[in-house]
């Protein structure tokens, strides 16, 4: 089973969806035959690398509401991520524009260690308030999983990674994509948002089920007098003995 997952390291519910998809994925019977593809999606790609004031006043300016309104919305959401053992830090958040974080990502993915670099990103930037659109910051991040400096550095000044990007994000638009996180299950069901375990656990299911259906042994169909249906018993009659 192939699960891709479009997201953006500064969406709070693209994290919190991720822990709930990683709680029913553990519950999974075959998690071992899951293969997880990350998928870039920029929230907004014309935001600056370096944006002024905090994450408040970014979400109470985009919304037109005040500053208390934004950090009692903030408040909510991190309950929220509480619920599921991350902690976020709002007023630590440093608000940037994460199309070089994207292009680590790829980068990354390319040894291996795509699924790491994601959560040390969404990690950096929403528990540690670390700057994710530096390059300095993205370089000692990348170090941290043992890719090369240099080469993590070369990449991030050079135009490396920009054509996986920006093909994530056409491939997202195709699907209807309009916001994250977004998960598709073999490219026929797609759940949107951080909804509840529960639906991403039932969604494995079926996705499981019907990608590998019951073959039965005994006949096509599976058709046996043998057996109970409907409250019936299908018992083959006893020859009656004669003396």
């Amino acid at each position: 089973m192939k699960v891709e997952i479009w997201s953006d390291f500064v969406c709070p519910f693209c994290y919190i969806g991720k822990r709930r998809f990683e709680s029913a994925l553990e519950q999974f019977p075959h998690r071992n035959e899951v293969e997880i593809v990350y998928r870039s999606f920029e929230l907004d790609p014309n935001s600056k690398r370096d944006l002024p004031g905090d994450i408040h006043d970014m979400l109470a300016s985009k919304y037109g509401m005040s500053r208390e309104k934004a950090m009692a919305m903030n408040f909510n959401v991190g309950e929220q991520a509480q619920s599921v053992g991350l902690t976020y830090h709002f007023d630590m958040m440093k608000p940037t524009n994460t199309f070089d974080a994207h292009r680590l990502a790829h980068f990354a993915g390319r040894y291996g260690k795509s699924a790491e670099m994601t959560e040390r990103l969404l990690q950096a930037y929403f528990t540690e308030g670390k700057h994710i659109g530096d390059h300095e910051t993205l370089t000692a991040l990348a170090a941290e999983l043992g890719l090369d400096r240099d080469e993590v550095a070369a990449m991030l000044s050079g135009e490396e990674g920009k054509t996986e990007v920006r093909s994530d994000e056409q491939e997202a638009s195709a699907l209807g994509v309009r916001g994250v996180p977004f998960f598709v299950f073999n490219r026929k069901y797609a759940i949107s948002g951080a909804q509840p375990t529960e639906l991403f656990a039932d969604t494995l299911n079926k996705v499981w089920s019907e990608a590998h259906p019951l073959v039965f042994v005994n006949g096509a169909d599976g058709e046996s007098a043998d057996v109970c249906e409907d409250g019936v018993c299908g018992v083959p009659p006893t020859p009656e003995h004669k003396s």
